[in-house]
């Protein structure tokens, strides 16, 4: 009598199958790359391919342009940050002092891991000729961190614990240096001193928060 294999629920999908499912984001990690060493402009699909390990048809199928793959680029890079960015913000409740050292410190961490600063540069080399780049790096990853510090920064004004003005300029200045930071290790990484993200969200933090926090605050 022969013998057949048990087969059961458990059991692992087929080889071809988990290379399948993994192919989006082999192929976004390949554009992330190559969109960092030379430009939108200069990255064709089947670059991204070939970096990927795949077909060039294989990209179309996930992502039909080139705009669409960068989209899903911006997205990954604000998915792997923004949760403890939002984690720092997320108890809007908590006084700003705690709040924005918390945030800076984040930034710190996520700025020294070299991605974000990369699409940052990009997005100020190739933005006015793909205005398309600016506005999706906008909605996917700028106007959802500013829209977290500045929900902040308002449920303090109205507690009485942060001075009047406008919340969102006051994001900005907030985030402003960590920014400038973030650029400044970009292009000067291989010829100046590079600025320590740590100490400079720190010192900074301590400086916004005395300008930001009402007399009466602690």
């Amino acid at each position: 009598m022969t013998k057949h294999p048990t087969r059961t629920a458990a059991t692992a999908p087929p080889r071809r199958q988990r290379r399948k499912d993994a192919r989006p984001s082999e192929i976004i990690a390949a554009a992330m790359e190559l969109f960092a060493e030379r430009g939108f402009g200069k990255t064709r699909l089947e670059d991204v391919a070939r970096r990927a390990g795949v077909a060039k048809g294989t990209v179309f199928v996930y992502f039909p342009t080139k705009e669409e793959l960068f989209r899903a680029v911006a997205q990954t890079v604000l998915a792997s940050h923004l949760e403890r960015l939002q984690s720092a913000a997320a108890d809007l409740d908590r006084p700003l002092a705690e709040v924005v050292p918390l945030l800076l410190a984040q930034a710190a961490a996520v700025i020294g891991e070299g991605r974000l600063p990369a699409m940052m540069r990009l997005l100020i080399a190739e933005s006015r000729t793909f205005p398309d780049l600016a506005r999706v790096w906008h909605d996917e990853v700028v106007s959802k961190v500013l829209g977290l510090l500045t929900a902040a920064i308002e449920r303090g004004q109205a507690r009485g614990e942060i001075r009047a003005g406008d919340a969102r300029l006051q994001a900005f200045s907030i985030m402003g240096p960590m920014l400038a930071a973030a650029l400044f290790r970009e292009v000067f990484r291989d010829t100046a001193p590079l600025p320590d993200l740590p100490g400079l969200a720190s010192q900074h933090a301590q400086m916004v928060l005395h300008g930001l926090l009402g007399e009466e605050a602690p």
